[in-house]
């Protein structure tokens, strides 16, 4: 049994002060109390929130944030697709354990930045000359393995890729990526479900790499044929150029595609979805679709802005997700989201709606609610008897937060507030996290860096 006493809980009625949380043995919340003067809890002079959902992730590019900003000059193609090639390299040069040490302090940074969960959007299937592992789910199993040392709660996301490109074979450089068809991607998708059984905080979704990476009359059999209790995912009109060629391949858009050929709800999440028409982004959101936004990353490779104003006007809903890892706060996705919006609109309202005008506690209760779906956990309350204490904790003592009243004091968090200024990150009761140090003795930094620099592509 433990207890801890906050200064203050974030709730779904707003922050209350000195809380009391009750759990038992395996870090199930028992009890709350509000207004606690308890003097056998544990006093955390902090403000505590649900711990975030990280709703994309591809763990391997961790190793690469930061290596492709040399640009060579006028005339050298430097867009996502010149991107993509940098990333090719670095996939076809990691093995299982540097990808499992990768992970690991990967997952590490994600809980000290306040994630609690994350969505592994996992491609890497195969060894480096594109034959299959033993084990089906060998680069998934590491990524499991590198959860459960840190600690974090992982979706695994096995991604059927098949092809390179709308009527294209796959490239050579996609040889790790690739299952030829619809059989082979459930014998993967099998073998990764069993994975998840190995560690308790693992759960399984589907995934198609996108559009232009599975045949789309596949894609059809993939939503009808599979598990309907899990969450599907799958990258959608990320880029201009995917979009002009859905246009000549199938004579309709990707987005305009799914929604008259999948019978979409909320267990679909539409990542990245940047380039839409009006009629497709009120589409996603009358038919229950979310979709999973990736500021830092969508901005590093100059993908777009997502049309989020219409998106919330037609009751869209949203979540966050780092992607390649070029940025790991969820508080700066939700700004920089926010900050391209204002820039674009001239308007400082866009987290906004008739039932929550603090745009601060919108942007939060938005990305919990919507990257618990993308974990296949449908719970809203941020706090429930019976669910695991999960949380995120900032220092009331920091200046800034020392003299701010709960009334402003989410957006205080959101705008105004980096890592340092967290205590910790607690999950399952327990802190994981404490004043940005990983509790862990396991030697996870010094792994890294010896496994990074025998890599030589740093």
């Amino acid at each position: 049994m433990k207890s801890y006493v906050f200064k203050a809980l974030l709730t779904n009625d707003g922050w209350k002060s000195n809380v009391e949380v009750n759990l038992d043995n395996e870090g199930l919340i028992t009890a709350i109390t509000h207004n606690s003067s308890s003097a056998n809890a544990e006093f955390v002079n902090g403000y505590a929130l649900p711990g975030f959902q990280n709703a994309h992730s591809h763990a391997f590019q961790y190793a690469m944030a930061g290596l492709a900003e040399r640009h060579e000059g006028t005339g050298t193609p430097d867009d996502f697709w010149s991107w993509r090639n940098a990333m090719y390299q670095l996939a076809l040069t990691i093995n299982p354990d540097e990808l499992e040490v990768i992970a690991t302090q990967l997952y590490t940074e994600m809980i000290r930045h306040g994630y609690t969960n994350v969505a592994e959007f996992h491609y890497v299937h195969h060894n480096k000359n594109g034959k299959q592992y033993d084990n089906l789910a060998e680069m998934g199993s590491r990524l499991i393995s590198a959860a459960k040392k840190t600690g974090i709660k992982i979706t695994l996301i096995p991604i059927f890729y098949q092809k390179g490109g709308f009527d294209k074979a796959p490239t050579e450089k996609q040889r790790r990526f690739i299952s030829p068809t619809l059989e082979a991607y459930k014998k993967l998708y099998e073998a990764s479900e069993d994975a998840t059984k190995y560690y308790k905080d693992a759960t399984i979704a589907i995934g198609i790499h996108s559009m232009r990476g599975v045949e789309p009359e596949i894609i059809k059999k993939v939503a009808t044929d599979f598990p309907k209790d899990v969450p599907f995912h799958i990258h959608i009109s990320e880029q201009l150029k995917e979009v002009e060629d859905a246009v000549t391949y199938l004579n309709k858009r990707p987005v305009e595609w799914m929604l008259d050929n999948i019978n979409m709800n909320d267990r679909f999440h539409l990542v990245h979805a940047t380039h839409l028409t009006k009629e497709e982004t009120i589409g996603i959101a009358k038919c229950g679709a979310n979709v999973v936004l990736c500021p830092s990353t969508e901005g590093n490779l100059g993908d777009g802005l997502f049309p989020l104003g219409l998106f919330q006007q037609s009751g869209g809903q949203w979540s966050i997700g780092t992607d390649s890892h070029v940025g790991l706060n969820p508080l700066e996705e939700l700004r920089i989201l926010d900050y391209g919006q204002r820039l674009t609109t001239h308007k400082r309202n866009s987290f906004y709606s008739p039932q929550q005008t603090d745009s601060g506690l919108f942007g939060i209760h938005m990305v919990l609610k919507t990257g618990r779906k993308a974990m296949h956990n449908f719970n809203e309350q941020y706090f429930k008897i019976g669910q695991p204490f999960d949380a995120v904790v900032y220092d009331a003592n920091t200046p800034l937060l020392a003299c701010t009243s709960l009334e402003n004091l989410s957006s205080t968090l959101v705008y105004s507030t980096d890592s340092q200024m967290q205590l910790g990150t607690i999950i399952n009761g327990n802190w994981v996290v404490k004043n940005n140090i990983h509790l862990s003795n396991i030697g996870i930094k010094e792994n890294f860096i010896k496994t990074i620099k025998a890599l030589k592509t740093r």
